[in-house]
C-alpha cells in the first residue's frame, strides 16, 4: 500500500483550474519528485497535500486515511511535514526559537529532535541564537527543512529547497536530503533544478498547467529527450 495517493486530485483558483485532476503515488521509503515550470501546479499539489489548499474533487489518502479536508494542523499531527517555497521562517524568532516552532504538535522540542537537526545542519547549532532573519539564504533554506522535521514526519514536502542558492550549497542541500531518505523519512520534493532532482529521486512525475504529462522512474527521466529539452536547454532528439 502506498504512504501518499492522490487519486483524480483538482484544485481551483476561482475560475482558473490549478489541478486539473492530478494522480500521485508515493511509496513509504522513496524519494519522489515533481517536475515542471513555474505555474505548472507544483506547489499547488504539496499546499492542498499539507492542507493548506481544499480540494475541489479527488482523493489524497495517507497511510491508508483520507487526509483531504483535514486542517493544516491535523495533516502534520498524522505525520506530513512541510517546508514550503520561500523558507518562510520567523525572521525575529532565533534559529532555535524557529526550530521548537516545528515541535508544537509534542508541546516542547524533543532534545533529540534537536540534535539530529544539528547533526544534519551543524551550521544551525552555531547560530542557534541569531534570528533567522539574519541567516544567509543557504542557512534559511536549512532552518525551514529542519523545522519540518521536528515534527517527525513520515512524509516530509520539500518546495524548491535550491531556490537562490549557490551551486556549491545545492549540492550540499541534495546530499542532505539524500541522508535524510536514508535515515527512514519519505520525501516528495519540487523542484525546478531536473538534474539534481532526478539524480535522488526514485521516480518522477512532470507537471504541466495542472496536468500530469510524465511518469517514470527518475533514471529514465533523466535521459529523456523530452525532460532535457525542456529542462536542460537540450534540443530534443
Amino acid at each position: 500500500m502506498s504512504l501518499l495517493e492522490l487519486v483524480d486530485v483538482r484544485v481551483r483558483y476561482g475560475a482558473i483550474a490549478a489541478l486539473k485532476g492530478i494522480s500521485v503515488t508515493v511509496d513509504e521509503g522513496e524519494i519522489v519528485t515533481l517536475l515542471g515550470a513555474n505555474g505548472a501546479g507544483k506547489t499547488t499539489t504539496l499546499r492542498t497535500i499539507s492542507g493548506q489548499l481544499r480540494a475541489s474533487a479527488g482523493e489524497i489518502v495517507f497511510r491508508g486515511r483520507r487526509i483531504d479536508g483535514l486542517p493544516a494542523h491535523e495533516v502534520v499531527a498524522l505525520g506530513v511535514g512541510h517546508s514550503p517555497e520561500g523558507r518562510r521562517i520567523f525572521p525575529r524568532m532565533s534559529v532555535l526559537e524557529n526550530l521548537q516552532m516545528g515541535a508544537y504538535r509534542f508541546g516542547k522540542a524533543r532534545k533529540d529532535d534537536l540534535d539530529r537537526v544539528f547533526a544534519l545542519f551543524p551550521r544551525l547549532q552555531e547560530r542557534r541564537s541569531q534570528d533567522g532573519g539574519t541567516l544567509s539564504g543557504g542557512e534559511q533554506q536549512m532552518l525551514a527543512i529542519g523545522r519540518a522535521l521536528m515534527s517527525r514526519p513520515q512524509l516530509l514536502l520539500l518546495d524548491e529547497p535550491s531556490m537562490g542558492l549557490a551551486p556549491l550549497l545545492v549540492q550540499q542541500i541534495f546530499d542532505i536530503i539524500r541522508e535524510i531518505n536514508e535515515q527512514g523519512t519519505t520525501v516528495l520534493l519540487v523542484e525546478q533544478n531536473a538534474v539534481q532532482a532526478l539524480s535522488i529521486a526514485n521516480r518522477g512525475y512532470v507537471l504541466e498547467t495542472g496536468s500530469i504529462v510524465m511518469s517514470d522512474a527518475a533514471a529514465s527521466l533523466l535521459v529523456d529527450p523530452r525532460v532535457r529539452a525542456a529542462y536542460l536547454g537540450e534540443g530534443a532528439a
